[in-house]
């Protein structure tokens, strides 16, 4: 396992390790948890961005919406 260093405030690392003591845990094994809930959260999005040309027909979209193009919804419903 690799190490790194990771940068807080020290207002919100003075926090964290308090929540560690009361908790009796290692900071790593908090950051450890925090970061498997934050890829968690954004799988999906990691899974989508992994369809070829997703991000693409996406950013088409959004541009064809700016120029009021697009279907309205009631289009979609058919």
């Amino acid at each position: 396992m690799g190490a790194t260093t990771l940068r807080l405030p020290d207002k919100k690392l003075r926090l964290v390790r308090a929540i560690a003591g009361y908790e009796n845990r290692p900071l790593s094994k908090i950051f450890e948890e925090l970061v498997d809930e934050y890829v968690d959260r954004h799988r999906e999005t990691l899974e989508l961005m992994g369809i070829p040309g997703f991000a693409e027909e996406c950013r088409r979209g959004l541009e064809e919406i700016k120029n009021s193009g697009g279907k309205d919804i009631n289009e979609l419903v058919d």
